[in-house]
């Protein structure tokens, strides 16, 4: 648990949500102790699908896109696409999301 803790710290240092982590159990022996530590990138297809039916579901206009491990979100209007980014951060999820802005 100590090693857990310092490997938190050291990803909280360099800008990584704990959250993303996902963290097996312990095994244990004589000697030594293990606990894999995963650390999990992008959204995978049903987490995907879920964020999608729900900014659908909002009646924004907005258009919803999977793109691998991406989640792409294009509109007209700056104002829907803010809003379908605050409707995602109020929406809790197993995994913590990330924003990009590619409009100028």
């Amino acid at each position: 648990k100590q090693m857990l803790d310092i490997l938190k710290v050291k990803l909280g240092k360099r800008g990584i949500d704990v959250a993303a982590l996902e963290i097996g159990d312990t095994e244990t022996s004589l000697a030594a102790a293990r606990q894999p530590v995963t650390l999990r990138h992008g959204i995978d297809h049903e987490t995907g699908r879920k964020i999608s039916k729900l900014v659908m579901d909002s009646k924004l206009k907005v258009q919803c896109a999977i793109q691998g491990e991406k989640l792409r979100v294009t509109g007209k209007q700056r104002d829907d696409l803010q809003a379908a980014i605050a409707l995602l951060k109020k929406t809790p999820f197993d995994r913590p999301l990330q924003f990009e802005n590619f409009r100028d």
